[in-house]
């Protein structure tokens, strides 16, 4: 059996579907997750067109429901990914917002529902009505992407760091996505005392772990080890898209 798959069981969104969220574990999971996916959430707030102070209320609110919340039964383990299970239930709890909203302009009363209830018969298939629809998914994939890289990039600082080697990352960083830094290569070795071969060979190193650190880091957030290269491929593009989008 591949490792990969011997392993798997133990990360966060998979023990999270497993436990449906029973287990202290799973429960510590889906903390983990929310907390590392908070910044897209809010992000998707604020491209709402709410403040800085309300978008942090209520991504804050957001997040203490779905950790409150039972709903995570009702998830499709078959649906696999916590990106679309997080965008779902940002949206229900939206377009709950709205209808309370509309409720109290009429002088109703608003009942509550959970993030993740659904009117389907079939496990995890929300009903998402969104009346707005202003904002396209993928401006959420993008956020979730630059969330993935920058957690990935993190990882990487980390290990500098601990080699007593941050000045080495600071130096070394504007090559690590492929971007030129304002230093040349021979600059850079200059700088860090090093021969310009060292410094290629500590780009390429640095790369590569940028690179197990993202795997690592989507491998997380999906629920077969088979849907971490498709998601690594559809961020990629996200990230790509997101580029040359002012933030």
């Amino acid at each position: 059996m591949n490792p990969d798959r011997q392993n798997f069981h133990t990360t966060r969104w998979t023990i999270v579907l497993q436990a449906r969220g029973d287990q202290p574990e799973a429960k510590a999971a889906l903390s983990d997750l929310c907390e590392a996916y908070f910044n897209p959430a809010l992000r998707f707030l604020l491209r709402e067109g709410k403040d800085e102070d309300e978008a942090h209320e209520l991504a804050q609110g957001f997040f203490a429901r779905l950790l409150s919340s039972n709903g995570i039964r009702e998830v499709d383990p078959g649906k696999g990914r916590f990106r679309s299970y997080l965008l779902g239930a940002l949206k229900n709890f939206l377009a709950d917002l709205r209808r309370r909203e509309s409720r109290q302009k009429r002088g109703g009363g608003a009942s509550h529902r959970s993030i993740d209830e659904t009117d389907s018969e079939s496990p995890g298939e929300q009903q998402i009505v969104d009346f707005s629809a202003t904002i396209p998914d993928s401006y959420f994939d993008r956020e979730w992407a630059l969330a993935v890289m920058d957690r990935g990039l993190q990882v990487v600082e980390s290990a500098f760091a601990r080699r007593d080697k941050s000045h080495h990352f600071e130096i070394l960083k504007p090559w690590l996505m492929g971007d030129e830094g304002a230093l040349s290569q021979e600059e850079a070795a200059a700088t860090l005392n090093l021969s310009r071969g060292a410094v290629k060979v500590a780009i390429h190193r640095m790369r590569k772990d940028f690179g197990e650190a993202v795997r690592s880091e989507i491998s997380q957030t999906v629920n077969s080890p088979g849907e971490v290269a498709d998601e690594l491929r559809y961020l990629i593009e996200a990230f790509s898209s997101a580029r040359p989008e002012s933030r």
